[in-house]
């Protein structure tokens, strides 16, 4: 099931929202302000996020500015403010569609749904990730390499989904933290250097780069 954030001030629109994408098929999660979709963000995998450009506290543009330094995830802006300006604002931060209110929700829906296929190098609509000779199972967590089952544990599993779903990017040992570990983990970086070994270890293929003195990335294929 995909997972969207939904992040808007007004409460009312807020619901809507979340129960027309229920009804859609789709598990939602919500903030209310600037910081708590950096919160919220940071502490799941959302395969969409709704995100309000008016927000207290940090406004859209600061949160998808933010988001972008770290994650490819697909945004659609969703605001009042309807003048070119806005609307390119939000697409030199790697928008993926912008949306003006008042909106309709089965045009909102059609828009959620081009976007989820565009995005996602190589997922399909049954929840596969394609990557070079890689598959990845995203609901039922299986990997195969050539056809050919490879035996990871869930955080590895979790490790090489993240690289995938941002490839071309760098992800830091503290962002993979952060998103695998939670910020609360009290242990040493050098868990992830671990964990990535071990991938390399299991995987035939060499898809994992090191950047020396930052984090990993795999090879954006185009």
């Amino acid at each position: 099931m995909k997972r969207i954030l939904v992040v808007e001030d007004d409460p009312d629109i807020q619901e809507m929202l979340c129960a027309y994408l229920r009804d859609a098929g789709y598990e939602t999660g919500t903030a209310g302000d600037g910081l708590a979709a950096l919160d919220r963000f940071h502490s799941g995998v959302w395969n969409l996020i709704l995100l309000d450009i008016m927000l207290p506290k940090v406004d859209g543009y600061g949160v998808c500015e933010l988001i972008r330094r770290e994650s490819s995830v697909p945004v659609i802006m969703l605001t009042a403010l309807d003048a070119e300006e806005n609307q390119l604002k939000g697409f030199d931060l790697d928008v993926d569609d912008y949306v003006t209110k008042p909106f309709s929700m089965p045009v909102l829906l059609r828009k959620i749904a081009a976007v989820l296929r565009r995005a996602g190098n190589g997922e399909v609509e049954n929840s596969l990730l394609l990557y070079q000779d890689l598959i990845l199972d995203l609901d039922a967590y299986r990997v195969t390499e050539g056809g050919k089952p490879v035996d990871l544990t869930s955080r590895e599993f979790e490790l090489l989904r993240e690289l995938l779903q941002n490839q071309g990017r760098v992800l830091t040992r503290s962002v993979l933290l952060g998103k695998l570990w939670n910020y609360d983990f009290l242990g040493d970086e050098r868990i992830v250097d671990s964990h990535i070994k071990n991938l390399r270890k299991k995987l035939k293929g060499d898809y994992i780069e090191t950047v020396r003195g930052v984090g990993y990335r795999v090879e954006k294929v185009h």
